[in-house]
């Protein structure tokens, strides 16, 4: 069979100031290490308002307002500029408003865990009922519950507790006295995964046209996971976020990978795809609440906005070849295997240039790569650096070793190849994904004619192992017709078969 297609592709920003301070990792520990620290006092100080996210270029950035290369027009750091007359809604997605989400954690709770304020209902549904892709929904809001209850909720019965503009309208039940899986701390991030997910799904489905009904599967790849004692982290976030986006054909599981999981996902799915096992795949992943707030400190120490405000959330719609799509060659695929060992220049062969030469390609041949596409607004106060820039500088060396271009062409080389990062810091969604419906664009009615997306990952993290993880898969202009590299194409197979019967036909008939 031919290489499936990237069909569509749709991306969620949520703003949550408040959520940054009260679930944040980096706020949390140091509310317990240290209190009454000079970072928790200025904090308040430093969270931007919606309009400020809303205004922010990698934003418009992240939903399809802007494309990448608009960034470097703009003077860094980026948080000092505002972008006249950005919308919250773009081509790809949207940018939405903690209240809204909080409203959004209501909808997809399926065992009433998520209690909200009866005033803060009222107000939430008027907004819900003006939100094309929700205003269907207002009824799972229900009525609200009194604020004293919800107090009681959250100091006797361990809830973990919902603010918004510093105030207490809601909170998450824990769902089990004794289970560590099923506290309300755990259930509040699960449900912020779920909840965004299904945010970029249903975009997903709105700004590409599709007919959600025609999806097969769903693979989701986030960071969190979901379970209970008995099987921590066994899933699924995918079948739930599929329910709530309305696709009634689909089945689907979890994937975890931490930063590397989307590029798998993709990979996962292409060859799903290109197998016949389903037609439709969709993957997508949500956001998480830990990482809210992650460089803080150093954004505060620094006097800069805390930029790490947004929770980040994405879909992807994977379909067989129509003929017009970008191919995704799962021939062409990188990999960080267990024997490739940790240097920087190991991991950029395995990934960059070992797909490209079983292809026969120069490391110039790729038009794009995405990398981890973190925003530098982020990265470079903390001390990080410009990741995407460092990734270029290293793929470019490489270049260079392997004669594929010149050392003066080295930074010529990141300018054309590589893009400025634009994604928030949150672990999974920077991994090259961010390009996707970019690079669907610019291999159908743009000029370009292959991409490569590339993930990494932290696998030590877990404490399992020290090893590092990444994978990586070529993209591909669509030529127009059903290609089979080593195979029969569908029609020709028909042509035989139709062939066979004559035959046969003839042969019973004694011709």
């Amino acid at each position: 069979m031919s290489y499936a297609v990237i069909k569509g592709a749709g991306y969620a920003l949520v703003h949550t100031p408040d959520m940054i301070i009260h679930n944040g990792t980096t706020q949390t520990t140091e509310r317990i290490t240290n209190p009454d620290s000079e970072y928790l006092k200025k904090l308040p100080e430093h969270i931007r308002s919606y309009e400020k996210v809303v205004n922010y270029a990698p934003n418009q950035v992240y939903i399809g307002n802007m494309k990448p290369s608009d960034l470097e027009e703009i003077e860094m750091p980026w948080c000092n500029t505002e972008v006249e007359g950005a919308d919250r809604f773009g081509k790809f997605g949207e940018i939405m408003p903690q209240d809204e989400f909080i409203a959004l954690l209501k909808i997809v709770d399926a065992f009433d865990l998520v209690k909200i304020e009866k005033g803060f209902t009222q107000t939430l549904k008027e907004k819900i009922t003006n939100h094309p892709l929700f205003k269907k929904d207002v009824e799972k809001l229900k009525d609200g519950e009194e604020l004293a209850e919800i107090e009681k909720f959250v100091n006797e019965q361990h809830a973990e507790a919902i603010y918004h503009n510093e105030l207490l309208v809601g909170c998450v039940k824990r769902a089990h006295d004794v289970d560590t899986n099923l506290t309300a701390h755990i259930l509040f991030e699960n449900l912020v995964v779920k909840a965004s997910g299904v945010l970029a799904f249903k975009n997903l489905i709105e700004k590409n046209n599709i007919h959600v009904e025609d999806i097969d599967y769903v693979i989701e790849c986030s960071e969190e996971a979901c379970g209970d004692m008995n099987q921590r982290g066994g899933g699924n976030f995918a079948k739930a976020i599929a329910e709530c986006g309305g696709a009634l054909n689909a089945t689907g599981s979890d994937t975890r990978g931490f930063c590397a999981a989307p590029t798998h996902a993709l990979i996962q799915a292409a060859s799903l795809v290109k197998a016949g096992t389903y037609e439709n795949v969709v993957i997508v992943a949500g956001g998480a609440t830990a990482k809210l707030g992650m460089n803080g400190k150093d954004h505060v120490k620094k006097d800069l906005p805390i930029l790490e405000d947004v929770l980040g959330a994405f879909a992807i719609l994977i379909s067989k070849n129509d003929g017009v799509n970008p191919v995704i060659r799962t021939d062409l695929v990188g990999r960080h295997t267990v024997g490739t060992g940790s240097s920087p220049q190991a991991v950029i062969t395995s990934l960059i240039t070992a797909p490209l030469d079983k292809g026969g390609l120069k490391i110039t041949d790729i038009d794009k790569y995405s990398v981890e596409m973190q925003n530098p607004d982020i990265t470079k106060p903390a001390g990080a650096g410009d990741v995407p820039e460092a990734n270029y500088k290293m793929i470019a060396a490489l270049g260079v070793k392997r004669k594929d271009l010149e050392r003066k062409d080295i930074l010529i080389f990141v300018k054309n190849h590589g893009m400025p990062g634009w994604a928030p810091t949150q672990g999974h969604i920077p991994s090259g994904v961010p390009y996707a419906g970019f690079a669907r664009e610019e291999l159908t009615t743009g000029d370009l004619n292959r991409a490569m997306i590339v993930g990494k990952g932290s696998l030590f993290l877990g404490r399992m192992t020290n090893l590092f993880d990444g994978v990586s898969v070529v993209i591909e202009r669509n030529s127009g017709v059903e290609e089979v590299r080593g195979g029969v194409s569908q029609e020709e197979i028909k042509n035989m078969i139709a062939e066979s019967m004559r035959d046969f036909a003839a042969h019973l008939l004694g011709e």
